[in-house]
């Protein structure tokens, strides 16, 4: 049993946990769920942004505590400051130290996209995305079949919410559809944890050209954005990166104020 398939079960658990305590239709009373929030699409697609989406991740089954001293608010609202597209949240506690209330927090300090970062299998937990304030939702092509990604699909249509589908292989791409926004390319490996900004390039060229393309891990440097648009792709999803700092917003300050000297000013236009 891999890590993914560890989360999953353990996913399970949760879920059905969950819907005991808070029914599906508590939460359709809850503040953010009849509320518009903004899109992660049309922000990733707006090309005067920088199109990174950075992330609040407190530990990984890989890394372990990342950073376990900052608070969502602090955070959040200096990765907007810096002039990020958009924002990612873990909500799973077991394995990323993350919940649900961390994406409310979030939502109530910005006012920019958050893809809710989390194993979705069911969908109650696309309820629970609106109801906390999400704008996107994460669906994981290595998790599910076809016919689930289908269903969670068409419900986050229904809720109003993007859908970030996220690839690992060319296999993967084939359960694709109509309802996907963007695609993601984790460049780790699931099973090794190895890194490689090789997998995006090759799974873009798999894709149609007018796929609205981000590239998920191993993103270190301004040159490794500058290298991932020349092949297509407009949103660079990062958390380690920043995480990993005592003060992870000053360090998206940085990053972001030199991938703005660095960056070629046609790509504005």
């Amino acid at each position: 049993m891999n890590i993914l398939d560890k989360i999953i079960a353990n996913k399970r658990i949760e879920v059905e946990l969950a819907k005991q305590q808070v029914s599906i239709k508590e939460l359709e009373t809850y503040v953010y769920f009849n509320q518009t929030v903004p899109s992660l699409k049309a922000f990733l697609s707006d090309k005067s942004k920088n199109g990174i989406i950075a992330e609040f991740k407190r530990q990984s089954p890989s890394k372990g505590i990342i950073n376990d001293k900052v608070t969502v608010p602090d955070v959040v609202k200096g990765y907007e400051k810096a002039g990020v597209s958009a924002l990612s949240i873990l909500t799973d506690k077991l394995f990323f130290g993350g919940s649900p209330p961390d994406l409310t927090l979030g939502r109530e300090s910005v006012a920019i996209p958050i893809l809710r970062k989390d194993f979705i299998i069911d969908p109650y937990q696309i309820y629970e995305a609106k109801a906390i304030g999400a704008s996107a939702i994460l669906l994981i092509a290595a998790a599910l079949t076809p016919k689930q990604a289908k269903e969670l699909g068409a419900t986050a249509k229904q809720l109003g919410l993007d859908i970030l589908m996220e690839v690992h292989n060319h296999q993967e791409l084939d359960i694709m559809n109509e309802y996907v926004d963007v695609v993601g390319v984790n460049n780790r490996d699931l099973k090794t944890f190895e890194l490689s900004l090789q997998r995006s390039v090759e799974l873009s060229e798999a894709m149609p050209q007018a796929t609205l393309k981000i590239s998920e891990s191993g993103i270190h440097s301004v040159e490794d954005i500058l290298f991932l648009r020349q092949h297509g792709f407009q949103g660079f999803l990062i958390g380690e990166n920043f995480m990993k700092q005592a003060n992870p917003a000053e360090a998206c300050m940085a990053f972001c104020a030199e991938l703005d000297l660095k960056t070629d000013k046609s790509h504005y236009l």
